[in-house]
């Protein structure tokens, strides 16, 4: 067939590209080598730029993939290039595997992937033959997958994800939706979000609810808002609950989802680093109590998280240093290489550039859906992710809600943390010194409010979400830099000498 085929058509030239009912015809040469040679691709497998989703879908594919079967277990490899009229055909062996075609025939035969590239021999724009290159005007995200069985949901990573509207639509399931926002971001993205979920879906309805913007409105007479807006337009049990904004609003937003009707569909799109590489993912929803932080609230999963990295661009510089706690937090208690990336790429990570934070969002997604999939409801592993946030959240709820950002808090639990590890003799002193350097460079505070004292700091961790039989468990680093431990066999007294070192009373 390879022989005799270009003889065949070398004498066609490809006709100029006509629509049929908003259907790209293909030239002969590639009808006929799709039909004879069609290609497929694993079920629910993405798309890549090598592996078009259909030959309707593109006048020109920069590629086909096909399968040829056969009974020999070789691991030969072959190149043979072809000239088609206008085009360059390279035939190259991929891969090879034993298993069954996708329509299970053929099984325990060696499959051999072939790849068949095919490149223009004029540029598009000079070609005769009028056809030109399909071209994206967005790139695909990057995607972790968060594992939980049948409740596994993907994280969207990339720039420019709100202007492709099939990702979130995909996950909206009814006709329904709400999107719940604050004051701050809704000026900004809500009107895109909006256009994101309606364009082209003309049958889809939204409402929306502007919530006021800060930690001191995580609390139920602010959730009330949601509900009563949910209630008033007649939301039902196939609404989307869609958050958008930081991690008070998905709390929030989440929680909500998880009580309405008793459960609806739920959508993530965080706009803060905190949000992005933390709260966001892993099903954590909830307010606050006047008593403590996040005491009230469910687990409960999103359909996805779609990160819009061009977000950050909107960000003040406070709050994007508050989300680099949570980042230099993975690589203390289970990424050592990590967090020595960290500290070659601070300033860069400060300087907002682009594909330095691209990497780090995701390397923290990758972290956290880990954990999140060994331990969901934070029996023991996903506990250490906690790292600081005991002596964190005592700072927010003793200094007042608002009056510190959640990142700030934590970056200092977590220089209390590691000054109780090093009391206890778990560390050394230089690994203590790299973590005060790196939240310095990250622009953090490594100190408490002088307000806070030793008795704030016991009554308010007394309550802590940790607290087992009356016993208040940490997460402490014990040995080289990313392992930690979750215990409650500490010296006592050691914990009380830290709370002394960083308080005045």
């Amino acid at each position: 067939i390879l022989l005799y085929l270009p003889t065949r058509l070398i004498a066609h030239k490809p006709p100029q590209t006509q629509k049929n009912a908003g259907v790209l015809h293909q030239p002969p040469h590639l009808l006929l080598l799709s039909l004879l040679f069609p290609f497929h691709r694993k079920e629910g497998e993405t798309p890549t730029s090598d592996q078009p989703t259909s030959m309707a879908s593109t006048a020109h594919p920069s590629s086909l993939c096909f399968s040829l079967n056969s009974s020999s277990s070789s691991k030969g490899s072959f190149s043979k290039s072809i000239l088609l009229p206008s085009s360059s055909i390279k035939l190259g062996s991929l891969s090879h595997h034993s298993g069954s075609d996708p329509i299970g025939l053929n099984v325990g035969r060696v499959r051999t992937a072939v790849r068949m590239s095919l490149t223009p021999t004029e540029s598009p724009a000079s070609s005769s033959s009028g056809i030109k290159m399909a071209s994206s005007s967005s790139r695909a995200p990057t995607t972790v997958e968060v594992d939980l069985g049948n409740r596994s949901y993907p994280i969207y990573i990339g720039s420019g994800l709100l202007d492709q509207p099939d990702l979130l639509q995909r996950h909206v399931h009814g006709k329904s939706v709400l999107v719940v926002t604050n004051t701050t971001v809704a000026p900004l993205y809500l009107d895109k979000v909006v256009d994101a979920l309606t364009r082209d879906n003309p049958k889809v309805k939204v409402e929306t609810v502007i919530l006021p913007d800060g930690e001191q409105y995580k609390n139920m007479e602010t959730l009330m808002k949601v509900f009563d807006k949910a209630i008033e337009s007649r939301l039902d049990r196939r609404t989307t609950f869609v958050a958008l904004g930081g991690g008070v609003i998905g709390d929030m937003c989440g929680f909500a989802a998880a009580a309405f009707l008793r459960g609806v569909n739920f959508i993530q799109i965080p706009t803060t680093v905190m949000a992005q590489v933390d709260s966001s993912v892993g099903g954590k929803t909830g307010i606050n109590h006047p008593l403590g932080k996040n005491l009230i609230g469910a687990f409960y999963q999103p359909q996805c998280v779609l990160i819009d990295t061009h977000t950050l661009n909107t960000l003040p510089d406070r709050e994007l240093a508050s989300g680099l706690a949570e980042v230099i937090k993975y690589g203390l208690i289970r990424d050592a290489e990590f967090f020595e990336w960290q500290e070659k790429n601070m300033n860069a990570l400060i300087a907002r550039d682009p594909a330095v934070f691209a990497y780090a969002i995701k390397r923290s997604c990758e972290n956290k859906a880990e954990v999140v999939s060994l331990d969901e409801k934070e029996s023991g592993l996903r506990a250490t992710l906690n790292l600081g946030h005991t002596f964190g959240h005592a700072i927010e709820t003793g200094f007042g809600y608002g009056q510190w950002l959640h990142g700030e808090a934590v970056a200092v639990g977590m220089v209390m943390a590691v000054d109780l590890s090093l009391r206890l003799g778990w560390i050394d002193e230089s690994l203590a010194g790299r973590v005060h350097s790196i939240l310095k460079q990250a622009k953090l505070p490594t100190a408490p409010p002088e307000s806070m004292t030793v008795k704030m700091f016991k009554s308010i961790m007394a309550v802590d979400k940790k607290v087992a039989d009356g016993v208040l468990r940490l997460i402490l680093l014990k040995g080289p830099l990313g392992n930690c431990v979750f215990t409650d066999e500490y010296d006592k007294e050691a914990l009380d000498e830290t709370l002394r070192a960083f308080c005045k009373s």
